[in-house]
């Protein structure tokens, strides 16, 4: 019996140690993949899906100042939905199959709130709507009709998107009525924004007017927190742009973001989302998907599928359009 009770006391010694080792293994795990911001990051700074230029710069004028990031990516990605030479969002957006422009946007800011509105008619500002959800609304996402009352409440002006360049575009689509999306024009159709202010914060927005001649009614992985955007301000930020049905089918932009929480760089974790997407679709030569991320200490990444897909970052250093490497 004695020896049975020393077993006993020597098991649960050894089992105390070996979880008191793990537990401990786990934290210090934890704070190496946290990767803390260090004295030299790069702050403030912001990154964008595509070559806009006059979106990064709003930005940027908003983060010089000593404006916020949520601030900045707000003002950033307003400047692509009110431009209706932009076909891919806001305003002079291309329409669905029925003729209508509807807008998908999300918003997160450095604590992990967020708001999202979808298949929104009649109002440009599709992401400054999904702000006020996010501040004014124990709500995350408002859709369709829901989310157009909610605009006209906060007073927020209704106009009509469709511009008569994008009408006649869908008259022409209509005679053959194939739907057929062309590599990063018609299936890129989004902004995504990232931006880290001088406090170290990270904040990011992403808005669209979804796929040219989509089926009225279809939401890509825009407004969806976790696939086309994700934030988590003790590791980073990344957007998604491209097909976004296939972002959706890995929530790409949280996994992105986990994998630089396992150590991994922004250019690394983009890369490893991108082949997730193409090991799983063997039809993978026929879409197109490109991520960016930003990590707590300003470094950035992009990869995508298909060669043509560029990001913008602004920082002290300069203004840069990069031309992403490409899986093909």
């Amino acid at each position: 019996m004695q020896r049975r009770k020393f077993l006993q006391k020597s098991s649960l010694s050894t089992a105390a140690v070996l979880s008191s080792s793990i537990l401990s293994t786990c934290k210090n795990e934890k704070a190496k993949a946290a990767a803390p911001l260090v004295a030299n990051a790069i702050k403030p700074i912001v990154i964008a899906t595509w070559n806009v230029p006059n979106a990064t710069t709003k930005a940027w004028q908003v983060l010089e100042k000593g404006g916020n990031a949520l601030d900045a990516v707000e003002a950033g990605v307003k400047v692509e939905e009110a431009d209706v030479d932009n076909q891919s969002v806001g305003k002079g957006g291309r329409p669905d199959r029925e003729g209508h422009v509807t807008l998908d946007a999300c918003i997160m800011d450095q604590h992990g709130n967020c708001g999202a509105v979808v298949y929104l008619k009649n109002i440009t500002h599709a992401v400054s709507v999904a702000r006020k959800v996010m501040e004014d609304t124990p709500h995350v996402m408002l859709a369709g009709e829901g989310a157009e009352q909610f605009a006209d409440e906060k007073g927020f002006e209704k106009e009509t998107l469709l511009t008569e360049k994008s009408r006649m575009e869908w008259l022409e689509w209509k005679k053959e009525s194939k739907y057929e999306p062309v590599i990063n024009i018609e299936n890129h159709d989004t902004i995504g924004m990232l931006a880290i202010d001088a406090q170290g914060d990270i904040c990011g927005a992403c808005t669209t007017s979804g796929m040219a001649y989509k089926m009225a009614g279809r939401v890509g992985d825009s407004p969806i927190v976790g696939s086309g955007l994700f934030i988590d301000n003790e590791i980073g930020g990344a957007t998604a742009t491209g097909q976004g049905e296939e972002v959706v089918k890995t929530v790409g932009s949280f996994l992105v973001v986990e994998l630089m929480r396992q150590g991994r760089s922004p250019q690394s974790a983009c890369e490893e989302a991108v082949n997730r997407i193409v090991k799983g679709n063997p039809n993978f030569k026929d879409i197109q998907v490109g991520y960016i991320a930003i990590n707590k200490n300003g470094q950035t990444g992009g990869y995508c599928i298909h060669p043509g897909f560029s990001y913008r970052v602004y920082s002290e250093y300069g203004h840069e359009n990069i031309e992403s490497n490409s899986y093909l």
